[in-house]
């Protein structure tokens, strides 16, 4: 396996989101990501979800904006393999609550992201991120109300 660009494919993820670009995600995800949410405990499975959570994160999030870069060493993925991990530090505001998190991207051998695990805090924003995630989704039809 030759290296893969996951600084280069970070990059990109970044300019997405705070472009607020789906159609350049799409081309970022491989067909059967997984991304795991902080506020759910079963992950959003396969492209088609994971881009609707994003239609709804991007509409959640309030002054999003990433704080650098760190770069891993391969990371044991869900599957049981390794993938280069790249980790984003972020702040953002979701309802007038101040978040601190981080978006873990972990990479297959065509540098595409296939897990993403997002991770917030404190417990207070979590929670008003979840139900404004809830809120959109069922907004968008990808959920059903309660």
């Amino acid at each position: 396996m030759g290296t893969v660009d996951t600084a280069g494919t970070a990059e990109r993820f970044r300019a997405a989101v705070e472009k607020r670009d789906l159609a350049a995600l799409d081309e970022l995800f491989t067909d059967d990501i997984r991304l795991y949410s902080p506020v759910k405990f079963k992950p959003f499975e396969g492209k088609a979800a994971v881009l609707g959570l994003f239609g709804v994160l991007l509409r959640t999030f309030e002054d999003l904006r990433y704080l650098g870069r760190l770069d891993g060493g391969a990371e044991t993925t869900s599957g049981g393999g390794e993938a280069p991990t790249v980790i984003l530090p972020f702040r953002a505001l979701v309802a007038g609550k101040q978040i601190h998190g981080i978006d873990q991207l972990q990479f297959d051998e065509a540098g595409r992201v296939k897990e993403f695990t997002v991770m917030v805090r404190p417990q207070s924003a979590v929670q008003a991120l979840g139900q404004a995630v809830l809120t959109g989704l069922i907004a968008d039809g990808l959920a059903p109300e309660a």
